[in-house]
């Protein structure tokens, strides 16, 4: 399918491996199928997105790690983070940017922030939990086992 090798598939990729594996679909069809897998609206397919769309959303035990460490990093009670909520979770003086005096401690925190909100067009450098919780979709769409992905969670966020 990934016709031109970059890792990604576009629409017109998408249409054509469709019709190579015998699904006969109109053009609006696979648009509107690819549309629906493009969450980050960016016009491509990559790995993560496709594998977030057939593994589907985090189980229970998944989906409560994510919370706690959602609730944790959510300090001021508004279910939103910030760069100012960050502070105390995020060591923002370990960036070698702020090392090397490029960025500032608030740059540093934002960067991350992006992390979780991918789609330029919609990023206002807060992050809901909705947000978080489709970053954590990808992560978990590589990680089969359920303790592995709980640890993971918890050991990133100190929980």
């Amino acid at each position: 399918m990934d016709d031109d090798r970059d890792s990604c598939i576009n629409l017109e990729e998408s249409g054509e491996g469709l019709r190579d594996y015998g699904a006969e679909l109109s053009p609006e069809e696979v648009k509107e199928l690819f549309t629906k897998f493009d969450k980050d609206g960016n016009g491509t397919l990559c790995f993560e997105e496709f594998i977030v769309a057939f593994r589907g959303h985090l189980n229970e035990t998944r989906l409560k790690a994510v919370e706690d460490a959602f609730r944790k990093m959510e300090k001021t009670g508004d279910g939103r983070i910030t760069g100012k909520d960050m502070k105390g979770v995020y060591n923002a003086r370990e960036h070698p940017k702020y090392k090397n005096g490029e960025w500032t401690e608030e740059q540093c925190f934002m960067e991350f922030l992006k992390t979780f909100e991918p789609d330029e067009s919609k990023r206002d450098g807060v992050v809901t939990l909705d947000e978080f919780l489709d970053y954590y979709a990808g992560v978990s769409a590589d990680i089969d086992n359920d303790a592995h992905f709980v640890l993971t969670v918890r050991n990133a966020w100190k929980i």
